[in-house]
């Protein structure tokens, strides 16, 4: 006997209220990240006048791709330790770390400072190439970058997306060769002094401070946090004190 159409519709499954509604919001969250990038991308168009404050929201974290972005406060006291003295010649480099690009942006066109330092990012997302400082980099091929930038930066800040050595070692390579000088910095050297900031895991010390030794990198009291947490101990690795952080002695 031939089952009915009514039979078959009962076989397809249904899903709950409570399903519905949690794809609903998928969606409804879905749409807003697209409607939000849409805005971002419109407003590159006028070269980001300052009117409106960029956020990371348009850019969800992709964890298979170790993006974890800084929290809004991390990334500011970053972006303000990187522009503190920062004069309009000043070529500041952002490696792996476009939560602290985000911020710099926004500081630099809320009128808090004067300067308007040289800023490329350096990163693998090609979403943020929405940005005229976007450079596609891969820490792969560490060195394959426009020969033009090569010794041309005096303020860098580095995020390596991986606990590897072998991430740790490469993203290494590309700071010292975008990097104009490589010595320990000191109140009586001039502005062309290298000022490095590394933010990566705790258990990353040992082989950051030896990667940067000749950087004068120590570890710092700061901490990093990131928007969404992360189960990692995270620390940040600098070549100078700040009003931000001191120092800290490890074993």
């Amino acid at each position: 006997m031939m089952a009915s159409l009514e039979d078959d519709d009962d076989d397809i499954p249904q899903l709950s209220a409570g399903a519905l509604d949690a794809l609903k919001e998928f969606y409804g969250e879905r749409d807003t990240r697209q409607k939000q990038f849409e805005d971002l991308k419109s407003q590159a168009e006028n070269d980001f006048d300052g009117k409106t404050q960029l956020s990371m929201e348009a850019f969800t974290e992709d964890w298979n791709a170790s993006q974890f972005w800084y929290s809004d406060e991390t990334a500011t006291t970053l972006a303000e330790q990187l522009l503190e003295g920062a004069t309009d010649k000043t070529c500041i480099a952002i490696v792996s770390a476009p939560s602290t690009f985000i911020q710099l942006k926004n500081l630099v066109a809320s009128g808090k400072y004067e300067c308007r330092p040289q800023i490329t990012l350096f990163e693998y997302d090609e979403r943020f190439s929405v940005f005229k400082e976007f450079i596609c980099y891969d820490f792969e091929h560490p060195i394959r970058l426009p020969s033009e930038l090569k010794g041309k930066f005096d303020r860098i800040i580095c995020d390596p997306p991986f606990l590897s050595q072998d991430c740790q070692t490469k993203v290494a390579l590309t700071v010292r060769w975008l990097a104009k000088s490589w010595g320990q910095l000191s109140s009586s050297e001039n502005s062309d002094s290298l000022y490095l900031i590394v933010c990566t895991g705790e258990r990353m010390e040992a082989l950051v401070r030896k990667l940067y030794s000749k950087a004068g990198i120590h570890t710092t009291s700061f901490e990093p946090k990131h928007a969404k947490g992360l189960s990692n101990e995270f620390r940040c690795y600098s070549n100078f004190k700040c009003s931000a952080w001191h120092w800290v002695a490890t074993s």
